[in-house]
């Protein structure tokens, strides 16, 4: 990658994920004695790509997660912590206009998937330079049905051609706050960025990602995480 590009990341750490049952939001529980939004912030800290990063969280919860998190860890490269809106696609908007005015490119990563690799990272920004929008995922490897209504099976579609998405999504700074302003014009909502890029006319790649960057979203995913963790040391 050329270093001259200032590369921004968006952390988006505002949902209260209900499907965990606890009253914590889940980027804060503790995974290996580490709280799971610390783990992913560590990975772009880490990255000698990344130039600045911004965490968007509750807005109730911004005075907690700069004490608990960006202090309590020592993160040097988060300059900002702000307050997300009511929808995700909001909280990301309000992370754009809270970049840095040199920003080039821009990394959008969810504050539950702590397992991201530095690898992924260079690559994704690397393609992203190149192509302009990109997206990390991996392929499926289940069989995956399309039903009605009522449950029948309408049809099966080749699983060479489906991939599920992950993050971190990355894309030239300009093009992707574009989006996200003609999707509020539209009051359209997306459910990631990548398709906010696709329905104004682009193009999005795709980058392999990895089968450990999983989402922290129930319980048992705990349970997996500590397993990934253990078995990186």
């Amino acid at each position: 990658m050329k270093k001259e590009k200032f590369v921004s990341v968006i952390i988006a750490a505002a949902g209260r994920g209900k499907r965990m049952n606890s009253n914590m939001n889940k980027q804060y529980l503790n995974l290996c004695n580490k709280p799971v939004l610390a783990h992913a912030i560590e990975a772009f800290e880490q990255s000698v790509y990344i130039d600045e990063i911004i965490v968007v969280t509750h807005p109730e919860e911004i005075q907690y997660c700069k004490e608990r998190i960006i202090d309590s860890f020592g993160f040097k490269k988060v300059t900002k912590v702000i307050g997300g809106g009511f929808e995700r696609q909001e909280s990301i908007l309000n992370g754009l206009k809270a970049v840095d005015e040199k920003c080039d490119i821009v990394a959008i990563h969810d504050g539950a998937r702590p397992f991201i690799k530095g690898e992924t990272i260079i690559d994704s920004i690397d393609a992203a330079i190149k192509y302009k929008a990109v997206g990390v995922g991996v392929p499926v490897k289940d069989t995956i049905k399309v039903v009605d209504e009522e449950k029948n099976i309408k049809n099966t579609p080749d699983r060479k051609t489906i991939w599920a998405i992950q993050t971190p999504q990355v894309f030239d700074y300009k093009l992707v706050l574009k989006a996200h302003e003609k999707a509020i014009e539209d009051g359209y909502q997306g459910t990631d960025d990548t398709v906010l890029v696709e329905r104004i006319g682009e193009d999005v790649k795709l980058v392999m990602g990895s089968y450990e960057n999983i989402k922290i979203t129930t319980p048992e995913d705990l349970y997996i995480g500590e397993a990934i963790l253990q078995n990186r040391d």
